[in-house]
């Protein structure tokens, strides 16, 4: 073996520890920087940089840099294609410049250091390019080929260091926006219970598959069920856009079809590389009636309970979003008895690989039952999904109308916030309706107690809240409503604020106010039976 064998064989020895103490030990921008300022003391060079491509696969971004840090810091990219980097990157190969000019440097900052030789081979795995490696001197210099293969192997490990942290970053990214976006908590709706699942697919990788209940200006209740289609974190960032796009649309409309078609119009307009399905669905205020829309979704499956068997619902066939803008949109309208359980999902949940779709839908119409919303949450996927990894994200929600009770009663405990005032009239008028009180008597309830409730969350607690509670009770022909808290209430401040326990008084038929160290408690009675049917 000659001295440059020698000298060849030490240098690699060198770099491969500290690479390999690098890939175990570092991030990824300790890494870059301790192999850049390695690769420069071996190959003798004054400046080294590593340009990334970006999410566009259309510029190489400048991510470290010894020599040159100005590149970073002023944020260089480089087209791919143009330039020293962006001829590397394009013809994936190594580039070697004898001399430096404008005329085959496309960054002005490598010029303007006085850069004479350049050096640079591309980030490849599998074939694919992720960036470019490139090491520089002040001096006249010809690199030779021991060099370029010295460089290649510093680009292969910077390569596969960054395709192992990105996917891991992409991961965790994705994960956590998928987690931000679901709902943390469904919502609380006298009368009907909510369960949910999400799982992602594969080997964890979340992609697109959302879920999402929110209330309505007009107190109805949306309830979608989507799917972007694609993988990772772009397809979790889609998701994300297209669910706060149709939350806002809902300021608007109620009607689930012109939301999927507004929707569809959004799409075409900002997100043009994006295809989902969408399955949108409007329960009324009064919770007897649901109106849904599909954008090629698949269909949900309810339960009305008895002897029945569950069905799969038969919605027109409406294209995904993105496909046909102009494809009319079509909704369809689904009665809600009590007792009723609805089960709507993503297609993770029915599909299986070497299983046909009919076989999946077959067997969930099957497993569904009308029962409580956790119950049938966990027996759909103990039998679609079971011990088996699923291989697609699953996201699953149940809706269940609880049966109807003979006692007349209903029972509420809400945060004392301003915020709880306007889940505590829904739930109200659903109630009132359900024991067929009258127009007049329901509008003045719904007032009197909203006031006795406002003044107990303006009142009772201080900055750390607590809870209001409120319990209605049928007595024919009245409903007695008693709105109680555990709070000290603190004296009004100023005295010509609001006429909360007037209002009580000329809404009621009677009213009694009770205060003790344990609470305040409002006992508010008004007959249902006058004012004309509701």
């Amino acid at each position: 073996m000659d001295s440059g064998d020698a000298t060849l064989g030490d240098r690699l020895r060198r770099l491969e520890a500290v690479t390999e103490a690098g890939l175990a030990q570092l991030d990824l921008d300790e890494l870059l920087d301790e192999l850049l300022e390695r690769v420069r003391e071996l190959l003798t060079a004054d400046t080294a940089a590593v340009l990334l491509l970006d999410s566009s696969a259309q510029y190489l971004v400048a991510t470290a840099a010894r020599g040159i840090e100005e590149e970073v810091r002023q944020g260089v990219r480089i087209p791919l294609g143009r330039g020293f980097a962006g001829r590397i990157a394009a013809q994936k190969r190594a580039v070697f410049l004898e001399r430096v000019d404008h005329t085959n440097v496309l960054n002005p900052i490598l010029r303007d250091k006085g850069i004479h030789s350049l050096l640079g081979v591309p980030l490849l795995v599998g074939g694919t390019v992720l960036g470019v490696l490139h090491v520089g001197t002040l001096s006249p210099r010809r690199f030779s080929a021991d060099d370029t293969d010295l460089l290649q192997l510093v680009a292969d490990r910077i390569a596969l260091a960054v395709h192992a942290r990105s996917t891991q970053v992409e991961r965790a990214a994705a994960s956590a926006l998928q987690r931000s976006l679901l709902p943390t908590a469904l919502p609380e709706i006298a009368g009907f219970e909510f369960a949910a699942r999400y799982v992602p697919g594969g080997s964890g990788q979340v992609g697109g598959d959302w879920y999402d209940v929110f209330t309505l200006p007009s107190g109805a209740l949306c309830i979608v069920v989507g799917d972007v289609v694609g993988r990772g974190l772009s397809a979790a960032v889609e998701m994300g856009r297209l669910r706060h796009a149709l939350r806002a649309y809902t300021l608007d409309t109620a009607d689930p079809a012109e939301l999927l078609r507004r929707l569809d119009r959004h799409v075409r307009q900002f997100e043009p590389e994006v295809m989902a399905t969408v399955l949108c669905a409007i329960m009324d205020s009064s919770g007897q009636q649901m109106r849904l829309s599909t954008a090629g979704h698949p269909p949900p499956v309810i339960s009305a309970g008895g002897d029945l068997p569950a069905v799969l619902l038969d919605l027109p066939a409406d294209l995904p979003i993105w496909v046909d803008p102009a494809a009319r949109r079509h909704f369809s309208t689904v009665a809600l008895p009590p007792g009723t359980a609805v089960c709507l999902y993503t297609d993770g949940l029915v599909e299986r690989r070497g299983r046909s779709l009919t076989v999946g839908l077959d067997l969930l119409a099957a497993t569904m039952f009308a029962g409580p919303a956790e119950s049938v949450c966990a027996a759909v996927m103990q039998a679609l999904v079971g011990a088996d990894p699923a291989s697609d994200d699953i996201a699953l929600l149940v809706l269940h109308r609880k049966p109807a009770t003979d006692d007349g009663t209903l029972e509420l405990q809400l945060p004392a916030m301003p915020t709880s005032l306007k889940p505590l009239r829904t739930a109200m008028r659903r109630w009132l309706a359900r024991i067929r009180a009258d127009r007049q008597p329901t509008a003045d309830l719904l007032t009197a107690v909203g006031e006795a409730c406002a003044n107990a969350i303006e009142h009772a607690y201080g900055p750390a809240g607590g809870i209001v509670s409120v319990h209605l009770e049928h007595r024919a022909p009245d409903v007695i409503a008693v709105i109680g808290d555990t709070g000290r209430w603190r004296p009004p401040r100023g005295s010509f604020r609001g006429r909360g326990i007037t209002l009580m008084h000329a809404l009621s038929d009677e009213v009694e106010i009770e205060h003790a160290d344990t609470g305040t408690q409002v006992r508010i009675r008004r007959t249902i039976t006058e004012g004309g049917p509701w």
